[in-house]
């Protein structure tokens, strides 16, 4: 939770709730979707938008609002600073080449996963990784190698905090059996989720580390349900997942 003093600024925290308003699945909105998914009244959240219009960051057709590609700019000096999805770039860019597949470098924020960088594979037509898109770390396999990682602690308090919710029929809602899975995720260095995120996606993950050891992200790969035999799936892919994971964390951090 926020601690709100008198240093914290309501318009700015306002205002950014407008920006986060706006995802994959709610890329164009009206001033009362904006108002009612902020709790803002809408006179609040009209100003808010018409602001952003104004700076540069979105505009308005027909009554419905849309963010600008300039909104890339507020995360870019994060990004930069951290300097690891301009090192990571080219290594996934090889690694969707050499497997067909999908492949994204992933992060973990509070209880979601957020992409950093991804390469599209050859054989689906659709992105499934997005920079800047955020996952239920619980029901994909980036977050599971994340949340492993996490001390038992840090951990806890993470997914207590999250709502276990059944996105698919197959999604581990259970909080014990959850918890079995993290730890296997951690003895084994992989996640492999099975349609817990979408009907008919399954997931590869491993996770990331530095060279002082420290785990810095998860690397992902998404692909079709059944495409892969698993024999295959842990003896030809996990290898190249783990390969590529070591080369990117191998690597000095930019200057």
């Amino acid at each position: 939770m926020t601690t709100v003093d008198g240093e914290f600024v309501r318009s700015l925290d306002r205002g950014l709730a407008v920006l986060r308003a706006f995802d994959a699945d709610h890329r164009r909105q009206r001033v009362t979707d904006v108002a009612a998914r902020t709790g803002l009244t809408r006179a609040a959240a009209r100003r808010f938008l018409h602001t952003l219009v104004a700076l540069g960051y979105a505009t308005e057709r027909e009554d419905e609002f849309s963010l600008r590609p300039r909104v890339l700019e507020l995360g870019d000096g994060c990004l930069a600073a951290a300097g690891l999805p301009a090192r990571a770039r080219p290594h996934l860019r090889a690694l969707a080449a050499r497997t067909g597949e999908p492949v994204a470098l992933a992060v973990l924020d509070g209880a979601d996963t957020v992409v950093l960088a991804q390469a599209p594979g050859r054989r689906l037509l659709a992105p499934v990784h997005t920079v800047g898109a955020r996952a239920p770390a619980y029901a994909t396999s980036a977050g599971r190698v994340l949340l492993a990682e996490l001390p038992p602690g840090e951990r806890s308090r993470v997914l207590g905090a999250a709502q276990l919710a059944p996105l698919t029929r197959r999604t581990l809602t259970d909080r014990a059996a959850l918890a079995r899975a993290l730890d296997g995720a951690a003895a084994s260095g992989v996640a492999v989720v099975d349609q817990e995120l979408e009907e008919g996606l399954l997931s590869v993950a491993v996770p990331v580390y530095d060279r002082d050891g420290a785990v810095i992200a998860a690397l992902t790969t998404a692909l079709a349900a059944g495409r892969w035999a698993p024999e295959h799936l842990h003896a030809e892919l996990v290898p190249e997942l783990r390969t590529t994971a070591e080369v990117i964390g191998g690597e000095p951090p930019c200057a």
